[in-house]
Order: structure tokens, then C-alpha cells, then sequence
């Protein structure tokens, strides 16, 4: 089976246990960007709480980036790795005045996807993951973040190979699955990789996908 259609069916088998995941836009892509950059290596509740510190922190994005980098660390402590996520921000919201002369990436909606993914790139410390989140979810363009659970689902389920890392699935992937499913694939996934296709103990008997999965006899064993 062709993998577009075999991603197809992962998604309507999917939405048959959990619902069907109209796209959702957020708004904001600079306010996103920074939201991913908090989010990493710390919990959902953990950056969404630093994320709300920064922002009555500093009114705008101007007084943030202009701070001196201590406040800024603190108003994020919360989130884990604070040092190191404060320096990312304000190097961003310099490097974007310093390219566009504002502090906006709502001009990225106007550009096709490859033009706007090399730019979101070309930020530092931006990479393919932070990247396809932004334009998928603040942008509402076809690019398909691969986090953890999506990379080791799409290995087992036999998608793309074993050996390829995070950074090469994103390139595998996307090209694979049909552009209206990006998104369902994506937080259908990783939904099914929380509750059922869990990586120390898979509920292999529970999983709607096993008749999909060449990994279930290894596991089931």
C-alpha cells in the first residue's frame, strides 16, 4: 500500500477512536515562535505558565527585547532551562528588527511554505521542529512538526526507516502525507502515542492501528 494511503487510513482509524481534529489557527506567529522556544524540554503547564510570565512581564515584544536578559530569565523560570531559552528569544527579536525592521512575522502567511520555513530557519536556534509548529499552527500552512511521538510512531507503524533521526523525518514525512491530513496526522498521533502506542509499554491489544503495524508481533513477544 502507497504511503498517502496508508496515512489515510492511520488517520480515519484515529479519528474513529478519538474524534476528528478540525484544523486550529492560533494567531500570533511571533507570539508562537516564542511559545516553542519555551516549550521545550519542560512540560505543556510548565511553558504555557512562562509563557503567560513573559507577557505581563513585558508589554511588548520591543520592551523584551531591550531587557536587560536577567529579567527576562526570571519572568520564564518556571519553564526549566531559562538562561538558555531568554538569550534564544532576545536573539531572535533582534535578528527579525534588524531583517524586517519590525518585530512581526505575519508577513511569513503571504509567503509560500519553503520561502517561509527557510526563513523561520535562518532565526537563531530555530530548527525543523520549532519551525514546522509555527507554520502549522500560527500560519495554517501544510508542514508537519515531528516531536517525539510522532517520530517513534512513524517509525514502528513502518512509515519511514528505523534509523532516521527526528530532523530527517520531518523532510520523509511531510512529503508523504496528503496536505489536509497534516494536521490530523499530527495531533492524532501523538494523542495515540500518550494513551495507547506508549514507548515502554505499548497497549498493543488495544491499538486500532495493529493490523497497520509491522512492529506489533516484536512487542506482542
Amino acid at each position: 500500500m502507497a504511503a498517502d494511503h496508508r496515512i489515510s487510513r492511520i488517520v480515519r482509524l484515529l479519528e474513529g477512536m478519538y474524534g476528528r481534529r478540525p484544523r486550529r489557527r492560533f494567531g500570533d506567529p511571533l507570539g508562537g515562535l516564542i511559545a516553542t522556544v519555551l516549550s521545550r524540554h519542560t512540560s505543556d503547564i510548565n511553558s504555557h505558565n512562562a509563557y503567560k510570565n513573559l507577557r505581563r512581564a513585558f508589554r511588548t515584544w520591543r520592551e523584551c527585547m531591550s531587557a536587560p536578559v536577567r529579567n527576562i530569565e526570571q519572568s520564564i523560570r518556571c519553564g526549566g532551562l531559562a538562561g538558555q531559552k531568554a538569550k534564544s528569544i532576545q536573539a531572535i527579536l533582534r535578528q527579525l528588527k534588524a531583517d524586517r525592521g519590525r518585530l512581526s512575522l505575519d508577513f511569513l502567511g503571504r509567503w509560500p511554505l519553503e520561502r517561509a520555513r527557510q526563513y523561520l530557519l535562518s532565526l537563531p536556534g530555530v530548527g525543523p521542529k520549532t519551525a514546522a509548529c509555527v507554520l502549522l499552527f500560527h500560519l495554517g500552512k501544510p508542514a508537519l512538526p515531528v516531536d517525539t511521538h510522532v517520530h517513534r510512531l512513524s517509525r514502528k507503524l513502518g512509515l519511514i526507516a528505523d534509523d532516521a533521526s527526528a530532523e530527517e523525518a520531518h523532510y520523509l514525512l511531510e512529503p508523504l502525507c496528503p496536505k489536509r491530513l497534516i494536521y490530523p496526522f499530527h495531533v492524532l498521533l501523538i494523542q495515540h502515542g500518550r494513551e495507547i502506542c506508549r514507548a515502554r509499554r505499548p497497549c498493543c491489544d488495544e491499538c486500532v492501528l495493529s493490523p497497520l503495524c509491522p512492529s506489533r508481533l516484536s512487542f506482542k513477544s
